[in-house]
């Protein structure tokens, strides 16, 4: 069984190819027969990024999953993608900007290259999330909402669904015995709050826009700001929705960039922005990691995962600085030289500090893997 993984997200696009066969599979993943990493750059379209890679791949594919981030209120578990469940992606692409249409292109693309009869899977970012509580997923605005489908869904669910069992391996537990504060921190970025292998809480809520700074997203904002400007300063919807998606975040603070290599080089020679970017972004990221830890009452380990969350070792020890108070301690050696996957906590920390290389397109392939031996895909 070749499957083939795309994983699209707000600023690159990564490929993997596996042959799995009727097996258990490993919680971590082996070497892929085949991989690429692309980045999204302005004016490239998903067709002509895509069109040569998968023309490229060696022996074709027999199953196409696809990391899809928001499936609505109907489509809450990874699923054969057919006619309805196209037209169910593109109605969302409102509420996931960034990403569904490109997700959808992918879908399109696929059918032009490999051809309209290989199987594709939807592997929904917010399946994860579906075992919210009401009290977890519910805003306190009227009623009509939740009866709308206004509510919290949660996002990054493929990286928090394989950190929540990679966790778990690396500690020589079983899922159900661990409390985690599992950090995806990359261009976007989310916390969960993870109990028994199973998301009670996250930072994203309806749109991957809620929570923490990100690098060109706002995160959470006041929202009489947003009548103040459209009241007061002449904006459109459609000049918010851009300033918090595109304008805002690391990038909207530092002047510099969204992406924090950039904002922590400029940090050092000087640049006060950058500096008081980083320092925005750390304490959004201790308030809500507090949040998460509470709502699970402790925490058994806090991994961090993504470019940001494994690459940023001055992020990780602020972070775990402001909890030192739960007797929380990093391991200052290793923290620095760290390399995904590995444990950075001291000996005597009261939960383990992880670094997780994040998966996704391994954890795709797991969901297609269990689908196309659980079911069939659709005539």
């Amino acid at each position: 069984m070749r499957i083939l993984s795309l994983n699209g997200g707000s600023s690159s696009f990564k490929c993997r190819l596996d042959d799995l066969g009727n097996r258990q599979l490993p919680v971590a993943p082996p070497a892929p027969l085949w991989e690429r990493h692309v980045d999204l750059s302005p004016g490239s379209t998903i067709a002509s990024l895509l069109e040569p890679l998968l023309a490229s791949i060696p022996g074709g594919a027999d199953v196409v999953g696809h990391r899809v981030v928001h499936g609505g209120p109907f489509y809450r578990e990874s699923t054969f993608l057919n006619a309805d469940v196209r037209a169910a992606i593109a109605r969302e692409v409102e509420f996931a900007p960034a990403h569904n249409r490109f997700e959808l292109e992918a879908i399109q693309t696929v059918d032009r290259v490999l051809g309209a009869k290989v199987p594709q899977v939807a592997v929904f970012d917010t399946a994860f999330h579906v075992t919210l509580s009401p009290a977890a997923y519910t805003y306190a605005g009227p009623y009509a909402w939740l009866e709308q489908g206004i509510r919290r869904y949660g996002f990054h669910g493929v990286s928090h669904q394989y950190a929540a069992r990679r966790a778990a391996d690396m500690l020589g537990r079983v899922p159900p015995a661990l409390r985690l504060v599992n950090c995806h921190l990359g261009n976007g970025a989310s916390l969960a709050a993870i109990r028994d292998g199973q998301s009670v809480d996250t930072t994203m809520g309806f749109t991957p826009l809620e929570g923490l700074m990100m690098g060109t997203r706002s995160g959470s904002i006041d929202p009489a700001i947003l009548i103040y400007l459209l009241r007061h300063r002449g904006y459109t919807a459609e000049r918010l929705d851009h300033m918090l998606n595109q304008e805002s975040g690391l990038l909207g603070v530092s002047g510099v960039s969204g992406d924090m290599r950039e904002v922590i080089r400029a940090m050092e020679t000087g640049n006060e922005r950058a500096r008081l970017a980083f320092d925005v972004y750390a304490h959004r990221l201790a308030r809500e990691a507090g949040a998460m830890i509470a709502v699970l009452g402790g925490a058994d380990a806090i991994a961090f995962t993504g470019g940001v969350g494994e690459n940023c070792a001055p992020l990780r020890a602020r972070l775990c600085s402001h909890l030192g108070f739960l007797g929380l301690k990093l391991d200052a050696g290793k923290n620095e030289a760290c390399k995904p996957d590995q444990d950075v906590s001291a000996p005597d920390s009261a939960a383990r500090v992880l670094v997780i290389r994040a998966q996704e397109e391994w954890e795709i392939a797991r969901e297609c893997h269990r689908l196309a031996l659980s079911s069939r895909p659709p005539v």
